[in-house]
């Protein structure tokens, strides 16, 4: 029996077991490969520090790239020019203050490149069905094939076999009248330097965009298309719908690399955990694209789950796993909203639709309601912050905190604990920094291994909140 059965490949399935296999957790990790092309292609600035604690941050950076200006047309003379958001220079506290742009495919290659330098590998499978009991699940792949697992983790997508086979309704609504064709194209005919658009200058509504995609030579196409039609999939549609959309024959498409037909989806399921089997991502919620906000949200499930489900099976209390429901399904609830209400406004043409303001980043969630959060910054996001060591030698908090552990920050106090790093900060400390010595205000703060603050206080509080937390274990 191995200890975690993951259901997709995508960027949650493949947070987790890189996560997981980090921690020396027994899994699989299957999927069907169907090709992803670009899809989700913003990364937020939580996801950036996510990735950046397991190990591929310095990938992505290299291949990726800041989203470029929009530039509005009306054939081909320039109308309007802006960007979704000013980039802003990283701080002491935010190391990535900007969204990335990194093709799906590409952020899904870095992650099983991270997983096979763990050890792992994704597996060409598809699930057929599968049962649990009291003991574990018994998966039942398409080829025959019999798995035995601890724990069934479904991040199979919007059309997720795990959730329809577990009954979990999926509330929301399937707007069938809201239909793109997308796909990844290349021409000569046009810049890199700027998202072309054409709109219907009245409305303010889209008829066809083209974004080039960073670290590539493809451009992400959309257009929106009626409900009553089903284009063929191929290069000369694409043609078509841009000479209709623009208006121009002098832009020449000569590759389509991956093509599809979108319909916004707003739904999702009303739990996010039934027994030994878990939703994550698209399984359990499924976004307008607006915002880029659904993968971002996936992988951040997969970075809570990932550390309760290593602690429970390394002895910790059952009891933490409840948490995951408690703490994600509120996020991507509220996530949904955000996106949803992006969306609406560019449905409807207003004029600051394409706007991001800060509460996209996703910094700012956190879960100070949770059970597992105590006192003022309880479930709180972790600051990045500058401490100098001894020598002078400048550290960043975040490189710290970075692997599978939970760390306590001790100011001018003592603090030993076997499972847990220690960061001793003042003026006995190994490191100072006045700046986190104000943020926290306490003598000690326990950090989770997925960088939110758990609690602040003395040692004997730290204590019981680790022995909560299943700190011995994780």
């Amino acid at each position: 029996m191995i200890d975690v059965l993951i259901i997709g490949a995508g960027p949650t399935g493949l947070t987790l077991a890189v996560d997981l296999a980090r921690r020396g957790i027994r899994h699989r990790i299957i999927d069907p490969g169907t090709p992803t092309g670009s899809r989700g292609k913003g990364l937020q600035p939580r996801t950036l520090e996510v990735f950046d604690d397991l190990g591929v941050i310095g990938a992505l950076l290299d291949t990726g790239g800041l989203y470029p200006p929009i530039r509005a047309y009306a054939g081909a003379e320039v109308v309007w020019e802006g960007r979704m958001a000013e980039p802003k220079d990283a701080s002491d506290a935010v190391p990535y203050p900007n969204g990335l742009m990194v093709p799906q495919w590409r952020t899904e290659q870095i992650l099983r490149d991270r997983l096979a330098e763990l050890g792992g590998r994704v597996e060409k499978a598809e699930l057929a069905t599968f049962a649990q009991d009291a003991d574990g699940v018994t998966a039942t792949l398409a080829d025959g094939t019999i798995v035995h697992a601890a724990y069934l983790v479904g991040a199979d997508g919007g059309r997720s076999t795990v959730r329809k086979t577990l009954g979990i309704s999926f509330a929301g609504e399937t707007r069938a009248e809201e239909r793109a064709l997308i796909g990844d194209v290349r021409t000569a005919d046009l810049d890199r330097d700027h998202w072309h658009t054409w709109a219907d200058l009245e409305t303010r509504t889209a008829r066809v965009g083209l974004c080039p995609l960073a670290g590539t030579d493809d451009f992400q196409f959309t257009a929106p298309i009626p409900a009553s039609e089903n284009p063929e999939l191929t290069l000369a549609t694409y043609q078509k719908m841009l000479e209709a959309g623009s208006g121009r024959t002098d832009i020449r498409l000569t590759d389509l690399t991956w093509s599809s037909i979108y319909r916004v989806n707003i739904r999702m399921a009303e739990r996010f955990r039934d027994g030994r089997v878990f939703l994550a991502g698209d399984a359990a919620h499924v976004h307008s694209p607006a915002g880029g906000q659904g993968l971002n949200t996936g992988v951040q499930d997969a970075y809570n789950l990932g550390w309760k489900l290593a602690a429970v099976i390394n002895g910790g209390p059952p009891a933490l796993l409840d948490t995951y429901e408690e703490e994600r399904l509120p996020v991507a609830a509220g996530v949904l909203g955000i996106s949803t209400k992006l969306h609406e406004k560019a449905a409807r043409g207003q004029a600051d639709a394409y706007q991001r303001g800060e509460e996209l980043q996703q910094l700012l969630l956190g879960y100070p309601d949770s059970s597992l959060s105590a006192g003022p910054l309880g479930g709180t996001r972790a600051p990045d912050a500058v401490l100098h060591d001894k020598s002078g030698i400048r550290h960043r908090l975040h490189d710290l905190l970075r692997g599978p552990h939970f760390t306590v920050l001790a100011f001018d106090t003592e603090f030993e604990h076997p499972d847990v790093r220690v960061v001793t900060i003042g003026e006995r400390g190994d490191y100072t920094g006045t700046e986190v010595q104000a943020t926290y205000a306490a003598g000690l703060a326990l950090i989770r291994p997925d960088g939110y603050i758990a609690c602040t206080g003395d040692a004997p509080e730290i204590r019981t909140h680790l022995a909560r937390l299943g700190a011995a274990a994780a």
